[in-house]
């Protein structure tokens, strides 16, 4: 079977399942963060800003909630995926506990150990208000269940930053 990602080929991977038989396995991840991270995304820009004394942008009321899931278990869920191929399936993979951007920025700073400096800025429009992942089919199917909250997460996070910028 094959693996693919994302949710704007939903359509097409179920059209071919249908029509040609293929095993399909769509995976939809939710706010991944860890090691490594792409360096504009939410946490590891926030920790370079907080870390270099600079302000910390918060859209909006700080309000909106995004389900944030450490690199591990998204990579356990992928694995588990794998072994499961067959038919066609769409699995979301995520850490199922929403937290607002405020509290993030909060959590962050206390990994950290600095107080961060906020920088409110309007809401974008069209920005989503709350992402959650639904893990119900992960959990049945694959036994998803991610063992690594945010607030471990982060401090994983932190520490390779730091190793890693020093």
């Amino acid at each position: 079977g094959k693996i693919l990602t994302g949710e704007t080929g939903d359509v097409a991977c179920d059209t071919y399942h249908h029509v040609y038989g293929l095993d399909i396995t769509c995976l939809r991840f939710f706010t991944v963060y860890g090691p490594r991270q792409r360096p504009e995304m939410a946490i590891h820009l926030f920790t370079r800003r907080i870390l270099a004394g600079e302000t910390v942008p918060m859209f909006g009321d700080g309000t909106t909630s995004r389900d944030y899931t450490y690199i591990d278990d998204i990579i356990d869920g992928v694995v588990a995926s794998g072994r499961k191929a067959g038919g066609y399936r769409i699995y979301n993979l995520g850490n199922s506990h929403p937290i607002a951007l405020r509290d993030l920025i909060a959590m962050l700073g206390e990994a950290l150990g600095v107080e961060p400096a906020i920088e409110q800025l309007p809401q974008p429009p069209g920005d989503v208000e709350r992402t959650w992942a639904d893990l119900g089919r992960a959990g049945a199917d694959l036994g998803y269940k991610p063992k690594v909250d945010l607030e471990e997460g982060l401090r994983r996070f932190v520490a390779w930053f730091r190793k890693t910028n020093s």
